[in-house]
């Protein structure tokens, strides 16, 4: 659900504007080889990864959403001290509804036990302390264009969306 939210998003803003980037967690494991697996250890430095990449693209002037599950309080506030415009969207899916959306079968594949490593199973996942906006993404959330909307109308003035 994170690109699926974030697409729209980006497309809404890329029409206004050419300088900002949508990455997708995903994308940007192939993008690094895939040389880092699931574990908590091997998430939180793919996290630094995320931090970094976006402090590079900050410092540039170009703007990044980054639909990535941000699994640690220490790379949000990283991410507070050191990216210019950041702004956090915590998109609050109860399990349940992962469960059934679960396209790529991991959570049914962990709950058998023949995989590890899947957040909100064997991974505990820390919700952020201070989002500055929480969409909540249940069975009967607003559609994706809905969700991008709520984004746009909730960033602060010097944030320089449209």
């Amino acid at each position: 659900g994170k690109t699926t939210g974030g697409r729209p998003l980006y497309e809404k803003v890329k029409e206004e504007r050419n300088d900002v980037l949508l990455l997708d967690g995903d994308q940007l494991r192939r993008v690094w080889g895939d040389d880092i697996g699931h574990t908590r250890e091997d998430r939180y430095e793919n996290g630094w990864r995320y931090c970094r990449l976006s402090e590079m693209l900050d410092e540039q002037g170009l703007h990044a959403i980054c639909c990535v599950l941000s699994l640690f309080e220490e790379h949000r506030e990283w991410n507070r001290e050191h990216l210019s415009s950041y702004f956090e969207v915590y998109l609050d899916v109860p399990m349940e509804t992962l469960r059934r959306r679960d396209e790529k079968d991991l959570y049914a594949q962990a709950e058998a036990g023949e995989i590890e490593n899947v957040v909100g199973i064997d991974i505990p996942f820390e919700e952020p302390d201070d989002p500055d906006l929480v969409l909540e993404n249940g069975d009967d959330a607003p559609s994706p264009n809905e969700l991008a909307d709520e984004v746009l109308e909730a960033l602060p003035e010097e944030a320089e969306f449209p």
